[in-house]
């Protein structure tokens, strides 16, 4: 097959990440025929989007040992992850260094890919506020959002004050380059083949932490109240999950467990019923904090984490057609952030 008449999703991923690392993503997550169908020239929002959302899958697991273990396995039983969605946190605060606050830093990206708001989730017993985002083009087979922000007025005073330290030192890792063709994304809902190359490795670096690290005294100020916070603190925007949408999230969890993998004790249920998640408890990663006397000091924090989740479907009250159940629950999500809030 030439070059010209590849699937311009693996054309890109091959230009960004190589042809090797492309190949192995495409044999590991299951993507819809109809993104690997298109061979056109310019490369549509729908095509970026699965290529960043592929390139970060793919970040996280080097980051979760016992999710890359899960996925070894999957692969080699012949069969390939179905990704549902993935998960950052950010922070509402009135200043976030060069960084847009909350949302805002990610709409600006997700807006232009396709993504629609698609739910808001309360995460009251957090001090949180959950949003999910869908994909226009392809909402069941492209990789849901879900953007937690969370509210540092809904702690003390001193909380506040230790949130605004760290988040000062924030830098922006988009350019005015990148700004302008996602700009142009959003205008045409393509781009050329050249600008997304371009593009697509500036998107998956938002995902990552742009603040410098925190004084150790400003992440135990932070951790007594909030878990989340001081995860932010040493994450940043790090994709906080990736989910893997199963067929049964009960027996899968009893799978895991019998391999002695570090799976959650509990599968939530949502008040619906037809939304079950579970997830591998968060990995131990090693960070680095500051001191007064400008020593560097180093903690084993908790990290990302791997999660499953089992969809069941239900019937559009528009249309009055059956269709999978996109949507979150509050208390699943307020249950599956409890994964980093080991210390």
């Amino acid at each position: 097959m030439s070059i010209a008449s590849q699937p311009t999703l693996v054309r890109l991923l091959a230009a960004v990440v190589g042809d090797g690392p492309a190949a192995r993503l495409l044999a590991t997550i299951d993507v819809h025929p109809a993104l690997l169908a298109d061979t056109a020239g310019n490369v549509s929002r729908a095509v970026l989007a699965q290529a960043m959302n592929l390139v970060l899958f793919d970040g996280l697991l080097a980051r979760v040992p016992a999710g890359r273990a899960y996925v070894d396995d999957v692969r080699a039983g012949g069969a390939r992850v179905v990704f549902d969605h993935g998960a950052l946190r950010t922070v509402k605060a009135p200043a976030t260094g060069a960084l847009p606050p909350g949302e805002a830093a990610f709409r600006r990206i997700l807006d232009p890919l396709g993504y629609r708001l698609a739910g808001t989730y309360p995460l009251d017993r957090l001090g949180m506020t959950g949003r999910s985002y869908a994909q226009a083009d392809h909402p069941e087979e492209i990789a849901q959002f879900f953007l937690s922000e969370l509210h540092p007025e809904r702690f003390s005073e001193r909380f506040q004050a230790a949130t605004a330290r760290v988040l000062a030192t924030s830098r922006d890792p988009l350019d005015a380059a990148d700004l302008a063709r996602l700009d142009a994304l959003a205008r045409d809902r393509v781009l050329p083949m050249a600008d997304a190359v371009a593009l697509l490795p500036r998107l998956v670096a938002c995902f990552d932490r742009w603040h410098d690290e925190p004084a150790l005294a400003d992440y135990e100020i932070l951790l007594a109240e909030s878990a989340e916070m001081a995860w932010i603190a040493t994450e940043g925007n790090a994709f906080n999950h990736a989910t893997d949408r199963v067929a049964d999230v009960v027996a899968l969890a009893d799978r895991q467990k019998q391999l002695s993998r570090p799976m959650k004790d509990k599968v939530e249920v949502s008040a619906s019923g037809r939304v079950l998640q579970t997830a591998f408890r968060a990995a131990e990663v090693e960070r680095g904090f500051r001191l007064p006397s400008g020593d560097r000091v180093t903690r084993i924090v908790p990290g990302s984490f791997y999660e499953f989740i089992t969809r069941k479907t239900m019937v559009d009250a528009d249309s009055g057609k059956t269709r999978l159940d996109l949507g979150f629950d509050s208390s699943n999500a307020q249950g599956i952030f409890k994964m980093t809030a080991a210390a």
